[in-house]
């Protein structure tokens, strides 16, 4: 197969953009899990993780945890649902070549799934020190984890690559034809 065009509804990729928005809202604002130790009990957002590693001196991996678990899943997610909603207009607007570069960008940093897997080996070894209950937080972390690769697989960047109308008539070489992971793979 040298290239795959997604074959879902047109509007998929913007409801499962602002469906993963939910999700991430929720994700990052209640607590993934509480932890009981000798009658104590400890929650904390991803957020709140990487604060409390940045207070413990483990600076440069707080700053990493904030960056690929908040920051730039954030960002992908407000520029897709930016780009989706641009995408509806005829033509789209000038800037749409550099928020389809800029989503290609953030999608790469955007690491949940690594986050997920460290989340997941933390519970398995803390849980026979201490009694874990899974918060909302860690449900809807976990459907931002499954969202983001559908809406990648549902967007058809390629369509939008020809849409968007350059300022100067033709695409600048350092334009990709496609987007890192969405439909239009080769």
């Amino acid at each position: 197969m040298l290239a795959k065009r997604p074959s879902g509804p047109h509007d998929l990729p913007l409801a499962l953009t602002v469906t993963a928005i939910i999700a991430f809202i929720v994700a990052n604002t209640l607590p993934l899990m509480a932890l009981k130790v000798v009658g104590r009990v400890a929650s904390t957002t991803i957020a709140g993780g990487a604060y409390q590693l940045w207070l413990q001196g483990e600076r440069i991996t707080g700053v990493l945890v904030a960056f690929c678990a908040v920051l730039a899943p954030a960002g992908y997610l407000l520029f897709m649902l930016t780009l989706l909603l641009a995408a509806r207009r005829s033509p789209p607007p000038a800037w749409t070549g550099e928020f389809l570069r800029w989503v290609g960008h953030l999608q790469v940093w955007s690491m949940l799934e690594v986050v997920m897997l460290g989340i997941l080996v933390a519970l398995t070894k803390i849980a026979q020190l201490a009694t874990v209950e899974p918060g909302i937080g860690i449900y809807a972390f976990g459907s931002v984890v499954l969202l983001i690769p559908a809406i990648m697989d549902n967007v058809d960047a390629t369509e939008l690559w020809r849409r968007v109308e350059w300022i100067d008539g033709e695409m600048p070489l350092a334009a990709s034809p496609t987007l890192p992971g969405a439909g239009g793979r080769q």
